[in-house]
């Protein structure tokens, strides 16, 4: 990544810059902490950047914190339209504004109707108007017989396409399997368009419990053990062998990436993949990075996800790939739903079905809530692994606005770009209560964990859309937000993803 020019101005009209300062400013994974005054026009650009603190009239000045691009996460599902009693878009938003992300892409499943074809793109985009606290962008889907809709859903704006090669959950999202791929495949050769697969595939034989001779069916279903032996690492092994192969035969053209990675046992296809030359991307997420399979408590259904959080052995190995680059970035998978649908113990009594079993994790939902709790998650594991702040920049920023088509507005602070901002004190902690949490339904695993970094001031093109400091003043957590939505929807061109 080259540096970020400084001392340029890029041509602006009369109105005055509003300078944002610090005496410790991060602007790209490829620069220093030091003194920086970023000059912003009232558009919401960066026209100046200098290296000197100067706070005296400045807009925004953030002292001895840290000062660096705003995340980018590149996978949440926000459920809107048709869901929104799981999520919303000013819920949603909020929780990003809150955690230092100023840009989310939208994942094309769980609303109603999926995000399939244009007139549900355009469905979505209106429903999300004057609800954006930062801004948003969708990706679109493959799903069989749609194929001719791609190429008029990637000219309306989505980012790119996501298919599933196993179940989805959700009838209205099936999954597409190898000759429905490639007339997709066809269809996106012409526009490089970028197709993303959730990477699970059914594996012949019944899956057995490693810790015993029971069949899963006759194994006890509050107990993680049960849900994780159910969705073993060769199902991810199995379909990522077939994504590699569907890469291989369209490249150049036809970019792909594995979202979610669980399974550490796929890394060494996917480095050989990456060795040849392979347009291969690969993302994990913060709960594969932070939970360990040995973590999780019976009946605690907050934790599952598909594919699941494996061992603490599993995590170090996906770490080490997150460090050497072989997994490109992280986002957060935010997947929530209604406590219910979770079979939680939370609901109280009468609130889960009669037929159902509280605390079954075969049965509940599968998706862990998370979006605007990433940072200090990431922060808290990574620092103690060798992690430096310039990681952070690249795995949460950069990589994310280049893998959402935005990597020319978004995730560096340089000239030209959006002026994109989170304030944060990485070394001061604090506990994620439900409190501190503005997600629709406060049920994740990571309540009551003390996390390193603090988000103080969320700046999304020159506006701030998050003042904590406000948010304490008020003891209202609606005061911590600007007043107005002043997030954006994307639908410019998707730019190169090199």
């Amino acid at each position: 990544m080259a540096h970020c020019p400084l001392h340029t101005t890029m041509a602006q009209d009369e109105a005055p810059l509003r300078a944002f300062t610090g005496q410790r400013v991060l602007l790209s994974s490829a620069s220093e902490i030091g003194p920086a005054t970023i000059y912003v026009t009232s558009e919401g650009k960066i026209a100046r950047i200098t290296r000197t603190y100067t706070p005296d009239g400045a807009a925004l000045d953030a002292g001895a914190r840290l000062l660096m691009p705003g995340l980018v996460d590149a996978h949440v599902h926000i459920n809107q339209p048709g869901r929104t009693q799981w999520e919303g878009v000013v819920t949603a938003t909020h929780a990003a504004a809150s955690g230092g992300v100023t840009t989310v892409v939208d994942m094309p499943l769980n609303c109603i109707p999926s995000t399939v074809n244009v007139e549900a793109y355009r469905a979505k985009r209106e429903s999300f108007r004057d609800g954006m606290w930062v801004d948003v962008a969708t990706w679109g889907g493959v799903v069989p017989g749609n194929a001719g809709e791609l190429a008029a859903m990637l000219k309306a704006g989505a980012r790119g396409f996501k298919c599933f090669l196993c179940d989805s959950g959700v009838e209205e999202f099936p999954p597409v399997a190898e000759p429905e791929l490639r007339l997709a495949m066809r269809e996106l050769r012409a526009h490089n368009g970028l197709i993303m697969f959730h990477a699970e595939m059914d594996t012949p034989g019944e899956p057995t419990l490693e810790s015993s001779d029971l069949a899963l069916e006759s194994a006890d279903p509050t107990q993680y053990a049960t849900f994780l032996a159910s969705r073993p690492p060769a199902m991810e092994v199995k379909a990522i062998d077939v994504v590699i192969s569907l890469c291989r035969e369209f490249a150049p053209d036809v970019p792909c990436h594995i979202v979610h990675l669980s399974a550490a046992d796929a890394l060494p296809a996917i480095r050989r993949a990456k060795a040849e030359g392979l347009p291969l991307t690969v993302e994990t997420c913060f709960h594969y990075l932070t939970i360990g399979a040995e973590d999780v408590p019976a009946r605690s259904t907050e934790y599952k996800c598909c594919p699941p959080i494996r061992s603490h052995s599993n995590r170090d190995l996906l770490w080490a790939a997150v460090l050497d680059g072989t997994i490109d970035f992280v986002v957060s998978d935010h997947s929530p739903c209604t406590p219910d649908l979770k079979l939680h113990g939370c609901c109280g009594a009468g609130a889960i079905p009669q037929d159902a079993m509280e605390g079954d994790f075969m049965g509940a939902w599968g998706g862990i809530a998370s979006v605007g709790i990433g940072l200090p998650l990431l922060w808290t594991e990574g620092r103690r692994r060798g992690l430096l702040l310039q990681d952070v920049v690249r795995l949460v920023c950069e990589r994310t606005a280049v893998h959402a088509g935005v990597g020319e507005r978004k995730g560096r602070i340089a000239v030209g770009w959006d002026a994109d901002f989170v304030v944060w004190a990485p070394e001061e902690e604090s506990r994620i209560t439900r409190e501190r949490l503005h997600f629709r339904n406060k049920l994740t695993p990571y309540l009551e964990r003390v996390c390193a970094g603090v988000v103080c001031k969320t700046v999304v093109r020159g506006a701030v859309v998050y003042d904590a400091e406000r948010e304490e003043a008020g003891k209202d957590w609606e005061g911590a937000f600007s007043r107005l939505p002043l997030g954006q929807w994307i639908e410019s061109p998707v730019t190169p993803r090199t």
